[in-house]
């Protein structure tokens, strides 16, 4: 049976301003950069500075292309395109609107806007298919080597079978190869530079850099024993049962973990396998006249301008005295091009104040660590903190600290940084995490290394200068801090 009735519905829905906002405010420097060149090759109505001949007119050009309604009802002006139901070009027209144009840029004349270069590389498996293809006895074999090469992982691993690899051989090249002939290829593979690459384990990687080492030393034939026959053991430290075992003293056990711990445990990365990777930072911290402020990197100050030809072509279409119907289309495109234009520089300005609202809140909550350096000075900061300072929803401070980094004297330092959980000091004062965990890696940095601290002495140690955190949470910010339990931190 069908029934009618009405249904009151709370929802809540983003415009596509709002949206393009959102994903402009996520992206980094470099990432809006690119952002802004996708959006000058899709939107011809907007144009860069430096395309003097695209810039658009001052306001009284536009103006004069604003002439009377002649009366005739198919003869649309241009100011009926422009009504404030659509888009004012007079909006486009602030205090950054000057002879040549709207521009959006903060940079001086003397700005350079230099192109880094970047260093040409090549990967580790192109390098091992040049080696190999040097050796290949046959085609057959170099194309066997060359598959096994592709399988290879980017640290420089092969963890896939051989048998799939057969069977990728078969289905890929149509060549019924043997495990043997497989085999035979990989032992050429493993003895190509850098050494120890194409290994299936971490064990056999280091060994395959032990062969090529100076065997009359020491230190070199007992590294290869302890890798070969206590490889267990040795991971997990056994050093008393290791020297009773091989029957060494401590200094020529010593002497062998040197040289183990001088092995390249990735070897697939000590060739570079893209670009060097640079970071720019997205503010720029500066002193002016003994107080800290923030600078938004000029590269998010884009200098965007309206193009011109669209400007002349809505002046064409008003002198038309009966336009058809194709010139009628041109000119709806048009200002629709000039809404997304509009749109987009008022979605970059927005991200521009968002950006430096967020970092100046950062700063004045984190102003003693941001004069030294000094992690010990770092107050406990949430997102939630940030927001309630700039009258901003969570979700908008995440998405601004999300991969943007800060420029100060000591670094160029991640935004996520900044944020940490607070602890409950004896005196009742609330300091940061990361204010504790330079604490405990001073300890341990200091412990002896024969005899390593376990938690329960680092949490005694802790209990002493005034934290009074559990065993279970020391461990919790060891582990954050990347530092083994005591017994894999001792030493011979």
């Amino acid at each position: 049976m069908l029934k009618q009735g009405l249904q009151q519905k709370l929802l809540q829905k983003l415009s596509p301003q709002q949206i393009q906002f959102i994903k402009l405010l996520q992206l980094n420097t470099v990432d809006l950069q690119q952002r802004i060149d996708d959006e000058l090759i899709e939107n011809p109505a907007l144009v860069k500075s430096e395309d003097e001949d695209a810039a658009a007119p001052l306001e009284s050009d536009i103006k004069e292309a604003e002439t009377a309604d002649d009366g005739q009802e198919d003869n649309v002006s241009v100011e009926d395109y422009l009504t404030d139901e659509t888009l004012d070009i007079k909006e486009y027209v602030n205090d950054d609107y000057d002879s040549e144009g709207f521009h959006l840029s903060d940079e001086g004349p003397d700005d350079d806007k230099k192109e880094m270069p970047l260093a040409e590389t090549t990967s580790f498996h192109e390098l091992l298919a040049e080696q190999f293809n040097a050796i290949a006895e046959n085609e057959r074999e170099q194309i066997m080597g060359n598959q096994i090469i592709g399988t290879i992982d980017d640290d420089g691993y092969l963890r896939r079978p051989l048998e799939a690899i057969q069977n990728d051989l078969a289905f890929s090249q149509n060549i019924e190869a043997s495990i043997d002939e497989l085999k035979t290829c990989l032992v050429k593979i493993q003895a190509l530079e850098p050494a120890g690459i194409a290994a299936t384990s971490l064990q056999e990687c280091l060994l395959l850099q032990l062969k090529r080492k100076d065997h009359a030393r020491d230190g070199v034939r007992i590294a290869e024993v302890l890798l070969r026959d206590y490889f267990d053991d040795f991971t997990k430290k056994h050093y008393e049962k290791l020297t009773r075992s091989l029957k060494i003293t401590d200094e020529q056990l010593k002497d062998a973990i040197k040289v183990i711990t001088h092995l390249n445990p990735k070897p697939g990365e000590s060739v570079s396998d893209s670009k060097p990777q640079y970071i720019t930072p997205d503010f720029i911290l500066v002193e002016n006249e003994g107080k800290l402020e923030v600078l938004l990197n000029s590269r998010n100050a884009p200098d965007l301008r309206i193009s011109r030809s669209y400007m002349e072509t809505l002046k064409a279409y008003d002198k038309t005295e009966k336009p058809g119907k194709e010139l009628k289309q041109t000119v709806q495109f048009i200002k629709q091009k000039l809404d997304g234009a509009k749109w987009f520089i008022d979605s970059i300005k927005q991200r521009q104040n968002t950006l430096l609202m967020t970092m100046n809140a950062i700063l004045q909550q984190q102003y003693a660590y941001f004069e030294t350096g000094d992690e010990t000075k770092m107050r406990p900061m949430i997102l939630k903190d940030i927001a309630e300072k700039v009258g901003m929803d969570i979700s908008t401070i995440s998405r601004v600290a999300n991969s943007k980094y800060v420029q100060t004297d000591f670094g160029t330092i991640p935004l996520k940084f900044f944020f940490s959980e607070g602890i409950a000091t004896d005196d009742g004062e609330e300091v940061s995490s990361r204010e504790v965990k330079r604490i405990l890696k001073d300890a341990i940095e200091a412990e002896d290394k024969h005899k390593p601290l376990p938690d329960e002495k680092l949490m005694e140690i802790l209990k002493d200068k005034g934290y009074n955190i559990a065993r279970r949470t020391v461990a919790k910010y060891r582990e954050q801090l990347n530092i083994p339990v005591a017994r894999l931190r001792k030493e011979v």
